[in-house]
């Protein structure tokens, strides 16, 4: 973990980088008082790891460890705040027709590798079966007693569309709670960020390049606002001159082709978490047609041939 801090216009900053989630966040707070800003990040970390533990796929002793265990069993009593957090996922599900489902860990990944021994696509009927058991209304939610039920045996729910853009904005919760007046939570990408920074101005972002991601396409000021990028530019395939993300259509099991990068612009961190993906698998057209039914969210996307498009209120300096 490594940590800074400055001392500007009698305002502090302190910023820690770490690893959670098996992915790298930075957390920075600012406050008159350094002791404040140290305070605040110290507790966000905390939070990060607490959400990573309830709901990681890699432990046994996990919340969500214990639903895909009882897939076809049992319902299983859940946390409110798992409970709402999958409520939520059932709506972004119903949202999207599907494009965004949390069942996808369901998927019998045999079929799809992304590397350079990749040179042809299953067939339609294979690819299905990938996915034959992903479907977010195979998802049973109990409001009485607060129970998640996965009807099949086999089925497994993963958070990983959605719980780095959720572990970012609890964070910021918490940063606020303990005095932070102004910061900003990046968790890989997911990024949210209030206030302003010392000198006034607020958050400046930048948009990786899909072709060179330690590069910037573009760069704009957020305040109060969240941002989040997907992209294939590590994982994809070209067969017989077509472009294949790594990111699989959960309905029809084909990998996604079309865009390179799509980043979601709002107002919770968690929702342009799990915006990015479904826009990709739906596409350029459905995709911006959603969006532009949405108040207050926004979307950038590139698609294969490196053309720009933009929702239809974005506003860009």
């Amino acid at each position: 973990m490594t940590m800074s801090n400055i001392d500007l216009n009698c305002l502090q900053t302190f910023s820690a980088t770490l690893k959670l989630m098996g992915n790298q966040f930075e957390l920075t707070a600012v406050h008159e008082s350094l002791e404040t800003c140290k305070l605040a990040v110290e507790n966000a970390i905390l939070e990060v790891r607490r959400i990573e533990t309830l709901l990681t796929t890699f432990s046994e002793d996990s919340i969500t460890a214990l639903i895909n265990k009882n897939a076809g069993i049992q319902p299983i009593q859940v946390p409110d705040e798992v409970f709402h957090l999958i409520e939520r996922c059932q709506r972004i599900s119903s949202l999207t027709q599907g494009a965004f489902d949390i069942t996808y860990g369901s998927v019998d990944k045999k079929y799809w590798n992304f590397d350079t021994k990749m040179t042809q696509l299953p067939n339609a009927k294979l690819a299905k079966k990938a996915v034959k058991m992903v479907d977010y209304r195979n998802i049973v939610i109990d409001h009485n007693n607060k129970t998640v039920f996965l009807k099949n045996q086999g089925m497994r729910i993963g958070f990983g569309g959605i719980g780095k853009g959720y572990a970012a904005e609890m964070a910021k919760k918490v940063m606020i709670n303990k005095g932070a007046e102004s910061g900003v939570v990046n968790a890989a990408g997911d990024l949210t960020a209030w206030g302003n920074q010392i000198n006034g101005r607020p958050w400046t972002i930048g948009i990786a390049d899909p072709n060179h991601k330690r590069d910037l396409f573009s760069q704009f000021e957020i305040s109060n606002k969240s941002v989040a990028t997907s992209g294939d530019y590590e994982k994809y395939v070209i067969i017989d001159g077509k472009r294949y993300s790594h990111t699989i259509d959960p309905v029809s099991g084909m990998p996604s082709q079309g865009l390179k990068s799509v980043t979601i612009i709002c107002g919770n961190a968690e929702l342009a978490d799990a915006l990015t993906t479904p826009v990709i698998v739906m596409g350029k057209d459905a995709g911006l047609h959603m969006i532009n039914q949405l108040y207050a969210v926004e979307a950038i996307i590139i698609d294969e041939n490196d053309k720009i498009y933009y929702s239809k209120n974005i506003k860009l300096k």
